[in-house]
């Protein structure tokens, strides 16, 4: 299958990656980068990546993760914020939509009333605080970004899929039958 920019670009990446990490010295880089720019197809960048531990699972579309090994980027605690983030996120505003509404009615009636987005706020930010913390013990932010890159795999793959079968039906027929639809209605 040919290799697009992106493909080529995302070498090039895990090629620096390689670099920095000192598994590739200045030349090796240089003469694997110079190779992954004139690559046409998915077969001339695989071997660029095959002894780079960390690279080969990441950086070409169709490379098969191994088990055991994360194809995620970034760091435990960047996937930590992001994961409480999106944990917490709904909590936020509901407390703050609530909690705006008491002052308008506290405002309003002139006197001090009850603080009634207690009932919201607090069992629900009890649940997700016993939430975030058995997620971050079983390593739940890791899990979900592992997961969220497994689909976004599947849907690169499936885009690809879609965009070789468009190229290979030929003009005028339909990509089911081979057939053009001229002579299907007969």
């Amino acid at each position: 299958m040919r290799a697009a920019d992106a493909d080529r670009q995302a070498v090039a990446d895990q090629l620096k990656v390689a670099l920095d990490e000192g598994r590739l010295d200045l030349h090796e880089y240089d003469e694997r980068l110079q190779q992954a720019y004139a690559a046409k197809t998915y077969g001339d960048l695989h071997p660029l990546l095959d002894d780079l531990p960390s690279a080969r699972t990441t950086a070409l579309p169709g490379a098969v993760v191994p088990a055991g090994v994360s194809a995620v980027a970034g760091t435990d605690a960047e996937l930590t914020r992001r994961w409480v983030f999106e944990v917490w996120s709904a909590w936020v505003p509901v407390v703050g939509i609530t909690t705006v509404i008491w002052l308008i009615s506290w405002i309003g009636a002139g006197d001090p009333i009850y603080f009634w987005p207690i009932w919201v706020a607090g069992p629900w930010g009890v649940v997700l605080a016993f939430v975030t913390v058995a997620g971050i013990a079983n390593g739940e932010p890791r899990k979900q970004a592992e997961k969220k890159a497994r689909k976004e795999h599947a849907k690169q793959l499936k885009r690809e899929r879609k965009a070789l079968e468009a190229e290979s039906a030929p003009q005028g027929e339909t990509p089911l039958t081979g057939t053009e639809p001229d002579k299907q209605a007969g």
